[in-house]
């Protein structure tokens, strides 16, 4: 008789094959050497400059006593230096707006002078002749130069003070035409806190009656010279 086997009825009951495990040798440790230990960090390496040798590329911690003492002088000679340049600029800048801009300069005084001879009717029939001229036909300049060099003729003034306080300035500048040459005499005062006044404005033509431009009193110091005031004869 024969005997049939037969497999379980349920699939679910099948045993499925449990994977087998990958073999992982022992991992061998390196032991620890003097190399492989953390080592205490060495200290910083100070850093020497001097004055001269000093660009500033070296931070001030890494400097040495000696270094840091060469920087800051370094530091303080340049800091003096562009106080010093700062000074010279304020001085030269200040010279000239009180001997050039200034209205109360000598130079501004000068033009000012030059313009009115320019315009006067009677200095520019002796300097230029008779007939209609311009102001750029009559030259100003100061005192000849024996230099070859020097462009600018210097203008002869002084400044006096009297007892009353009374600043006084006296200035002469020469005039040239075309018809003839002149001398120009100037007379000027000013009170403290005040501005400058004339006292005279005068040209001097060489064999001519001296021409006044301005002069204090004007028309009745004339008057008086010449014995009248007011249209009666004094004298």
């Amino acid at each position: 008789m024969a005997i049939k086997l037969s497999g379980p009825s349920n699939p679910s009951l099948h045993l499925i094959p449990r994977p087998s495990r990958a073999f992982h040798p022992p991992r061998l440790t390196r032991p620890a050497t003097t190399s492989s230990l953390a080592s205490k960090p060495s200290p910083t390496r100070k850093s020497t400059v001097s004055v001269f040798s000093d660009d500033g590329r070296v931070p001030w911690n890494s400097l040495t006593n000696s270094g840091k003492i060469a920087r800051a002088t370094q530091q303080s000679f340049n800091f003096s230096l562009i106080f010093i340049g700062l000074g010279a600029t304020i001085g030269v800048f200040t010279v000239l707006y009180l001997e050039v801009f200034s209205p109360s300069s000598k130079t501004a005084i000068f033009n000012r002078c030059a313009d009115k001879i320019r315009k006067d009717a009677k200095c520019l029939e002796l300097l230029c002749g008779p007939g209609l001229h311009g102001k750029r036909e009559v030259e100003a300049f100061g005192e000849p130069s024996w230099s070859r060099w020097a462009r600018n003729r210097r203008i002869a003034s002084r400044v006096e003070v009297d007892r009353a306080g009374v600043e006084h300035m006296k200035m002469h500048f020469y005039v040239k035409g075309k018809e003839a040459e002149g001398t120009v005499q100037v007379h000027m005062s000013k009170v403290k806190g005040g501005e400058w006044e004339y006292e005279v404005l005068a040209l001097d033509v060489s064999g001519q009656q001296r021409v006044w431009v301005e002069k204090r009193g004007g028309v009745r110091e004339e008057a008086k010279r010449q014995g009248k005031m007011f249209g009666v004869r004094w004298n």
